[in-house]
């Protein structure tokens, strides 16, 4: 019987665990977090376990409802140590979630504990971690440990940025563009977004012309403060293409905060998007593009909540014909930047796969299947996502992992990835299914771990 999270963890065979030597210290760029940069610029520190630990992690409040603990113990006013004593309790059940492997990996390589987490031992842990954070355990001292070299945050179009500028830590930290509130003009906030949109930017908007126009002006705010990237989650994605002139009756209902249809919505951000690609195009950056959520699905504790807080699933919706538009319409125009497809539903790896290897040119890798994203972030979702890659694209231009966390502890994810990562090629090899060849081999899982994302978001 193998150790539990032992030194060869998810390595099968030789192969695997001679690869993994050669990918297990090399730095990481998480080019996708949601990580907050107030908090890198002020290099905090954590009261306990439970505020480094449970704070904003949606997966593990979702398994503590599953085992029927009491909101109050999740995201309620229950003391951090209640709330740690209830997790350690839901954990010890958690057998094949990928939350029990990531929960231990944090144990064992942040505060060095090995003891397993349980109801029994919840108060021995609790005790050994804490004492650890007491000699002022930072947000710097984290990512120095895991070698991060750049992280890319999720940034408002409104953001100033401030907290950007602030950040003087060895690991560079660079903002992603996110234009999502302006996008969403069926959300009843939309007005508001947009007032504040004009405000900042000295833009009365009025019409499309003169909301491209604000939006185009933080796009170059953005781009003046190392911004290479943006980021949009697209669910439901529909393409509907309308005219200016429709898109401007659209935009004055919204203002004055009437309902628009589905049909309108959709067109206003067909037209938005396909805008904002054309943009990406001309300032070399990477468009990421976010397919296949429900979002606040429980309208009973999403109302109470707030959004965020657990309540978001996998969608079955058909993007693809609305995605192949989309792209077709930014290629005819030599406009389709390099692109990234995050699909939240593993049955669209194959889909997706095949959509990229349909735009490829300029740039190796140009549109890219992102890695195993949210629900797919465990050891048989990577699986799937490299066998889809292997399958239906080259793997060896793969960009690799990304925490997509608001964690600071969540750069063990990136170990776990290089783990399975190893274990896929090596199995290939040791199956006959590609040559033994270690310059080779090294080459290709190096360059996903880290090379090829340094090169590919520059």
């Amino acid at each position: 019987m193998k150790k539990f999270i032992g030194k060869n963890f998810l390595l099968q065979t030789k192969t695997a665990r001679r690869l993994f030597e050669s990918v297990k210290d090399l730095p990481i760029i998480d080019w996708h977090c949601r990580l907050d940069p107030q908090k890198i610029a002020d290099n905090i520190a954590f009261d306990s376990i439970s505020e480094l630990w449970l704070a904003g992690d949606q997966s593990k409040w979702r398994v503590m409802r599953t085992c029927g603990v009491d909101e109050e113990y999740i995201t309620g006013g229950a003391d951090d140590y209640e709330k740690f004593e209830r997790f350690a309790e839901t954990l010890e059940n958690c057998i094949g979630n990928p939350l029990y492997h990531y929960s231990h990996l944090e144990l064992k390589r942040v505060f060095d504990c090995d003891t397993i987490l349980s109801s029994k031992t919840a108060n021995q842990v609790w005790e050994h971690c804490n004492a650890k954070l007491e000699k002022g355990l930072r947000v710097s001292d984290l990512l120095e440990k895991f070698k991060v070299e750049l992280i890319c945050t999720c940034d408002n179009i409104t953001d100033t940025l401030e907290a950007h500028k602030r950040i003087s830590d060895k690991t560079e930290v660079k903002p992603t563009f996110c234009p999502n509130d302006v996008l969403m003009i069926e959300s009843p906030d939309w007005a508001s977004h947009i007032e504040k949109l004009s405000e900042l930017t000295e833009i009365e908007i009025s019409d499309y012309e003169s909301l491209r126009e604000a939006v185009h002006k933080r796009m170059d705010f953005f781009n003046a403060n190392n911004c290479t990237m943006s980021d949009h989650e697209l669910s439901p994605f529909v393409y509907i293409s309308e005219d200016d002139k429709i898109l401007d009756i659209m935009i004055r209902k919204a203002l004055s905060r009437e309902s628009l249809t589905f049909e309108e919505a959709c067109a206003f951000k067909t037209e938005l998007l396909v805008d904002l690609g054309k943009k990406y195009s001309e300032l070399d950056w990477t468009m990421q593009l976010h397919l296949g959520t429900a979002r606040g699905v429980n309208t009973t504790m999403t109302a109470l909540l707030g959004a965020n807080m657990g309540y978001d699933c996998m969608s079955g919706e058909d993007y693809s014909a609305s995605l192949l538009r989309f792209f077709d319409r930014l290629e005819v125009t030599a406009s389709l930047p390099r692109t990234v497809l995050f699909n939240l539903n593993p049955k669209d790896n194959d889909l997706l796969a095949t959509i990229a290897s349909s735009f490829q040119g300029s740039v190796k890798g140009k549109v890219q299947i992102g890695s195993a994203w949210w629900f797919n972030n465990h050891k048989s979702g990577m699986e799937k996502q490299l066998a889809a890659l292997a399958n239906n694209g080259v793997l060896p231009l793969f960009a690799g992992m990304v925490t997509g966390s608001r964690s600071f502890l969540a750069y063990t994810r990136h170990e776990y990835f290089r783990r399975v990562l190893c274990n896929f090629v090596g199995n290939l090899v040791e199956n006959g299914e590609y040559p033994e060849d270690f310059e080779k081999l090294e080459e290709i899982v190096r360059n996903i771990a880290y090379y090829n994302a340094r090169e590919y978001f520059k």
